[in-house]
């Protein structure tokens, strides 16, 4: 069976496929792998066969800006201006460029089925023009009601008239192979959707684990923001609460903050710019972190308790799910100080109760399919 799996180009939304895409080609299926040019490296190095399609999502936000380009920082920029422009690099500029990218790549692939991750549109929208299956592949907990995912939902339905193709009012009309444990997952998504549940595997780039991290003398805070929205002034903030604690920290800083940004650190806190997430989290005690849905689920997995503090895009709706399951907490926006960092994660640390609803949820998480499970089905929904 011939498979292409295509993606935004970025690693919550790429990596997320790969464990099913190694694991399809694993299967002996042939398997293609379609993202951005610039991402394209990363994949290689799962040993995937790879081809090029879409553009990167900064430069989508250069077209959507215009000329002009982003009146100030991000942070700066009023929510009335900022959400019509999310809407329509993802709703609109996006999907058309992997639309008219990937026929080609039909051509030349000619897939019995394409596996498109959930927030590339343009995937769904070029498979259906051209006649293959298209199952979808969520990236994490879907998001819906909020202004932004209601304003990116209306944008897809546009665009997609705009191709001829009917997106429906439900959005969830395609099958979806869905990585979120049921009791953590939106209920309007679940109420809607034909879903075959995976087991969220992590998948980092092969790499060490940082020197300090097996020692156990006392526990260890995993911090991060991610790999798009790093913030320097509330990375400061957690570190100065969790530095005051007996544990030891662990920053990864990531690609979006320069190497100086956060100054000299004490002795307990080690700063590092990357590191193998998925192969770190066993070895972690609490995880401090933006939210992200790769960052959410790998600690569900790992039976984590998790304090966040959401910067963006879907991270405030996974943060509400990890309160509401308890194995939680967070922090919004100006809540984030060293005090309070310290407060909660010194709670979290020592909760009980947090520690038990982390582990019922790894135990959800288990016990959902693998993905060689599911990619045995894949010819089922082709």
């Amino acid at each position: 069976m011939r498979l292409l799996f295509t993606s935004l180009g970025s690693f919550g939304h790429a990596f997320p496929l790969v464990p099913l895409a190694v694991a399809a080609r694993d299967a002996g299926h042939d398997v293609v792998f379609a993202t951005t040019e610039d991402f394209l490296p990363r994949l290689t190095k799962a040993g995937l066969e790879t081809a090029a399609a879409g553009f990167a999502i900064k430069d989508a936000f250069g077209q959507a800006f215009g000329e002009a380009g982003p009146p100030g920082p991000p942070g700066d920029i009023p929510q009335d201006v900022l959400l019509p422009i999310i809407a329509k690099v993802f709703g609109e500029v996006m999907p058309k460029r992997f639309a008219a990218d990937l026929p080609p790549v039909f051509e030349h692939v000619r897939p019995d089925l394409v596996v498109s991750e959930s927030g590339n549109a343009g995937g769904t929208f070029a498979a259906r023009k051209a006649g293959i299956p298209v199952v979808a592949h969520t990236f994490g907990r879907v998001s819906t009601g909020d202004p932004m995912s209601t304003m990116i939902r209306e944008k897809i339905r546009e665009t997609g008239e705009s191709l001829g193709i009917d997106v429906g009012e439900g959005m969830f009309g395609t099958a979806f192979v869905d990585i979120c444990p049921d009791s953590v997952q939106n209920p309007e998504f679940l109420a809607q959707a034909r879903r075959v549940p995976l087991r969220p595997v992590g998948w980092s780039d092969p790499g060490e684990l940082p020197p300090g991290v097996l020692d156990r003398s006392r526990p260890l805070v995993y911090l991060t923001l991610g790999t798009a929205m790093g913030h320097a002034g509330v990375l400061t903030e957690a570190i100065a609460g969790l530095s005051g604690l007996d544990v030891n920290v662990l920053v990864a800083t990531g690609p979006s903050l320069p190497e100086d940004a956060l100054g000299d650190v004490p002795g307990n806190v080690r700063l590092e710019a990357w590191v193998p997430q998925s192969e770190l989290l066993p070895h972690v005690d609490l995880v401090v972190h933006h939210g992200g849905s790769g960052t959410t689920l790998g600690a569900f997995g790992a039976a984590l308790p998790q304090l966040l503090l959401p910067q963006g895009a879907d991270q405030f709706t996974n943060a509400e799910a990890v309160v509401a399951a308890g194995v939680g907490d967070r922090l919004l926006g100006a809540e984030v100080t060293a005090e309070a960092v310290a407060e909660k994660a010194r709670r979290l640390l020592a909760d009980s109760a947090v520690r038990d609803a982390a582990r019922t949820l790894a135990a959800e998480v288990a016990a959902m399919p693998s993905p060689a499970e599911v990619a045995a089905q894949l010819p089922t929904l082709a």
